[in-house]
């Protein structure tokens, strides 16, 4: 964030960079004013009070100090043991100024203004927490120079910003929900297909395409009605599953209510964060499986990634988990995502509004088998009044009734910073005839 212009300040002439700060602009009218009431009201008096102000004034226009470009830079040179990221920036200006207006803005933090020497603002060392995961400023510098008597300010430098990209934390899950049908060729997913690698299904007649390794000799002669006739053990083929991840990156709520409309709320874990977790949790739950992963962003339909297996693929995902960030305005599609056959949908959305409901209604009356996980944390409403308390109850009403409607559509809800979250894997993970 660039610091503040001085508004109305007018530049002297021949000159560039420097603007008159207000206080001597104001000395100068006040100064006037006396003058005129001293000279109507024949009031000496006024005259003794006018000129201080207009010789400060005339002062000041006249020390006028050369050279007015600041400039800022910021770096991250590593990570604290305590868990913060150490910055070294530094405001630089040319000439000679009395002084550096320095603007400091942190990572989750309104912006701090500072008056430093210039020797000071040279060399500047900063300890940022970071308690989110996706793409973070770290820090934002912006300086402007001061003159003598900070009657001249000079103009204010672009930003300098210190970046990080800050990996999410992943929960190491045992139970796997799997889509309704198994349509893969290969995996790890014992399917109800006939085939090579799975588990025992039955004994049957050799048949043309049966190999003979198959031909179970007990079973032939326990079986057999005439010479020639042989009995195969059939098994049934291993599949993978294919599997989508859908975010809602719409919007970043905090666990505070009261913090949800203002630009810096205070510490603590948000929708997106869980959100990323969750996502990034799956991806490499199910890539272990040798499952087939995709990823898709509703407010950013450019970023979506296809279901597909391997190592290189899992990166580009989690890559992309990394970089998903609240884009604050909503995006209506004229269709719903295309999805892979069969494949099991993970909707991780907060529920606060219908896109993310609506389009997993209308992948579940496809085929697919929908999982909405909700990404809201826990939330805090005791500071709000009365009014807020009503709204919030509204609020809650639409969304309980979006995530019963999931329900009764036969989507599955998954609360994931609900301390049953495993157990609820564990039933999802049951197959549906069992259950």
């Amino acid at each position: 964030m660039t610091a503040p212009r001085e508004s109305g300040a007018p530049r002297p002439p021949g000159g560039s960079g420097w603007a008159l700060s207000p206080g001597v602009i104001a000395a100068a009218v006040v100064a006037g004013i006396c003058l005129v009431a001293a000279f109507v009201l024949s009031r000496i008096e006024l005259v003794l009070v006018a000129a201080p102000l207009l010789l400060s004034a005339l002062w000041g226009w006249g020390s006028r100090p050369a050279g007015a470009a600041a400039r800022t830079s910021a770096t991250i040179v590593g990570d604290q043991p305590d868990g913060r990221v150490a910055v070294e920036a530094s405001a630089r200006t040319d000439g000679d100024p009395d002084a550096v207006h320095v603007r400091v803005t942190r990572a989750d933090r309104a912006p701090e203004d500072a008056i430093l020497t210039p020797r000071s603002a040279a060399r500047l060392r900063f300890r940022v927490a970071v308690s989110h995961s996706g793409p973070q400023r770290i820090l934002s510098l912006a300086a402007r120079a001061i003159g003598p008597d900070a009657a001249w300010t000079g103009e204010p430098s672009a930003s300098a910003v210190a970046e990080r990209v800050v990996r999410p934390g992943w929960e190491r899950l045992r139970s796997l929900p799997l889509p309704l049908r198994l349509l893969g060729l290969t995996g790890g997913h014992v399917s109800s297909r006939p085939g090579d690698g799975g588990e025992f299904r039955d004994i049957d007649r050799f048949r043309p395409g049966d190999r003979l390794r198959r031909i179970d000799w007990k079973a032939t002669a326990r079986l057999a009605q005439r010479p020639g006739e042989l009995y195969v053990r059939r098994t049934t083929a291993t599949s993978d599953a294919a599997v989508q991840l859908v975010v809602d990156a719409r919007d970043d709520v905090p666990g505070a209510v009261a913090d949800w409309s203002v630009p810096y709320p205070r510490s603590g874990v948000t929708s997106l964060d869980l959100a990323r977790e969750a996502a990034t949790s799956l991806a490499r739950a199910y890539a272990a499986e040798a499952d087939r992963v995709g990823f898709d962003d509703l407010s950013d339909p450019a970023r979506a990634l296809p279901p597909r297996a391997g190592a290189r693929h899992l990166q580009r995902v989690l890559r992309a988990l990394e970089l998903t960030s609240a884009h604050g305005s909503a995006s209506e599609r004229a269709r719903a995502p295309r999805l892979a056959q069969g494949a099991v949908v993970f909707v991780l959305s907060t529920f606060l509004d219908d896109q993310a409901a609506r389009l997993a209604l209308t992948w579940r009356a496809a085929g697919h088998r929908v999982i909405a996980v909700d990404v809201l944390p826990s939330r805090t409403a005791d500071d709000l009044p009365g009014r807020d308390q009503l709204a919030l109850r509204m609020v809650d009403l639409e969304r309980r009734l979006r995530l019963d409607r999931l329900r009764a559509a036969g989507a599955e809800v998954l609360v994931w910073a609900s301390e049953e979250r495993d157990v609820l894997l564990r039933r999802m993970a049951v197959p549906a005839r069992r259950r």
